[in-house]
């Protein structure tokens, strides 16, 4: 199995084992992957009361063979899990973050 695949099952099952715990009455959290697996949305969509919620929680993309994360709205982040789980570092952009600001994050630059 290619790396990249393996980054992308990685990323799936993270985020599979956080949107149960996310979705709460009324409100469901989903996982969304693009057709060609490079990115992974997860939402949390209903009614809280008369009120109704739709927001982006997380977004993350494979561009150039690595991770970037554009938006990471899990309470602690998922980062450092996703390291524990064999992806690099090195591979991982933390998009969210300035370009100027990457260099001293211990990750990837771009």
């Amino acid at each position: 199995m290619d790396t990249l695949d393996q980054y992308r099952d990685v990323v799936y099952k993270i985020l599979s084992q956080y949107t149960p715990l996310m979705s709460q009455s009324g409100i469901t959290s989903t996982v969304i992957i693009s057709e060609d697996r490079n990115h992974f949305i997860v939402i949390n969509e209903g009614w809280e009361g008369k009120r109704r919620i739709h927001n982006l929680v997380f977004h993350a993309e494979f561009r150039d063979r690595k991770l970037w994360i554009h938006h990471d709205g899990i309470d602690h982040g998922i980062t450092e899990e996703l390291v524990a789980a064999g992806i690099p570092k090195d591979q991982i952009v933390l998009a969210f973050h300035p370009p100027h600001i990457r260099q001293h994050t211990g990750y990837a630059v771009a």
